[in-house]
């Protein structure tokens, strides 16, 4: 998914945040401070609605970021996890298959593992390998994870080893989800619990330029979606059940779909105070894009990419599609990496700001919902860092993985 103008060292190794499609492109500038904004509408979802902020007086000041965990501590970061009964401490996700503490308060050359399935990931594209944890918000001993194999996208539950309950059980494995991969770029990969219990999954479109099987359209695929599955009841021979208040439990649709029209939806995250849901979703050509996901929205792909037309070139219709509150294009970045609202307390002119960064460039930006449905954004700082992703500490700081190995803290500048 990289594009012909980042065919350069920065991108080889690892960008699963990124474009790896070899088709297209145009040439990148410095960043400037104030890319363009788009906005939508609140959703009068019941597990996204929340209100937005009524008055923009309140600017968030540059921020600095303090290492927790040196380069080359970590094996290409994909994710960081917390579960609630060890507030104390984090969960590390690498790309290969493994999951490793973090333990901000000290500094170990080699964290713990906490599970290894290394034998079962495949991690050979640049997008593939050991995706996403979700500890279960109720039972913490049990955790989901999402990755793939050659072919495959799988979604797993995991428990505690007996012997250590920090540990999982690698025998433990239950299959609860899996679907084919016609390319091994664009798998999303995130999943998370929303404040309803349910188990969201993201999916990319397949891969592949432009979505060439057209899933993201596809209200029958899995692929190019935000799933929802309830994790806690089975349905006949599926390890799970669908809520059934899932856009097409009735018919119409997958029924595991929760949302559609998505490219590469490359993390997301819930707010805890709002419980809304905001997804960062990888483009194509021209823009990155930051939505704000409701149940049976459609954002669009590939009939379109950020608020201009994509197939077709011209003329496409936009009855129905959920525009991206934020999108910026090629001159401010080529790969979002989605994040968190701030809810800490170290920063407070930061707390309810949506804090997101692109992957290449390593520009890390706070937006945030006005009153009038219109949003602002700053540019909060520029790291210098390959940021693949973002998580989010039980005191709600915000913590940044970066693709080297290093892991840092969200700190007032």
């Amino acid at each position: 998914m990289k594009k012909r103008f980042l065919a350069v060292a920065l991108l080889l190794a690892f960008a699963p945040a990124c474009d790896s499609d070899r088709n297209g492109g145009t040439s990148a500038s410095a960043v400037p401070d104030d890319p363009g904004v788009s906005a939508s509408t609140a959703s009068d979802d019941p597990v996204s609605s929340a209100s937005a902020v009524s008055d923009d007086s309140a600017v968030p000041v540059l921020i600095r970021l303090e290492e927790i965990a040196p380069k080359g501590t970590y094996d290409r970061p994909t994710g960081l996890e917390r579960r609630f009964d060890r507030p104390d401490v984090l969960y590390v996700v690498e790309q290969a298959g493994r999951i490793r503490l973090l333990d901000p308060s000290s500094r170990e050359a080699t964290p713990e593992a906490v599970l290894d399935i290394t034998d079962r990931v495949s991690d050979d594209g640049n997008e593939q390998g050991l995706l996403g944890l979700a500890f279960h918000p109720s039972r913490p001993g049990e955790a989901y994870v999402n990755y793939t194999t050659k072919t495959h996208t799988v979604v797993s539950r995991f428990a505690a080893d007996p012997s250590a309950s920090d540990r999982l059980d690698p025998s433990s494995e239950k299959v609860i989800l899996t679907f084919r991969q016609p390319r091994a770029n664009h798998n999303g990969g995130q999943l998370a619990f929303g404040p309803d219990g349910m188990l969201y999954i993201a999916t990319g479109d397949g891969g592949g330029a432009g979505d060439p099987q057209g899933n993201g359209q596809d209200k029958h695929s899995l692929l190019g979606k935000i799933l929802r599955i309830d994790v806690d009841r089975t349905d006949g021979e599926l390890a799970y059940s669908i809520p059934g208040d899932n856009p097409f439990a009735g018919g119409g649709g997958a029924p595991e779909v929760y949302a559609y029209g998505l490219r590469n939806p490359w993390r997301f995250s819930f707010d805890p105070a709002t419980g809304r849901l905001w997804a960062a979703d990888v483009g194509q050509d021209r823009w990155e894009e930051i939505n704000l996901v409701e149940k049976g929205g459609n954002y669009g792909w590939n009939v379109r990419e950020g608020l201009d037309c994509y197939k077709p070139a011209e003329g496409c219709p936009s009855d129905g599609l959920i525009p991206p509150i934020h999108q910026y294009g090629r001159e401010d970045g080529v790969s979002v990496t989605g994040g968190y609202v701030y809810r800490g307390s170290s920063i407070p002119e930061l707390k309810g700001w949506y804090v997101f960064a692109d992957y290449a460039f390593g520009t890390i930006w706070g937006l945030r919902l006005k009153g009038d449905g219109t949003a602002s954004h700053r540019v909060l700082a520029e790291s210098g860092l390959q940021i693949t992703s973002f998580g989010a500490g039980s005191d709600g700081e915000i913590y940044v993985c970066a693709q080297d190995g290093g892991i840092f803290r969200i700190r007032n500048g």
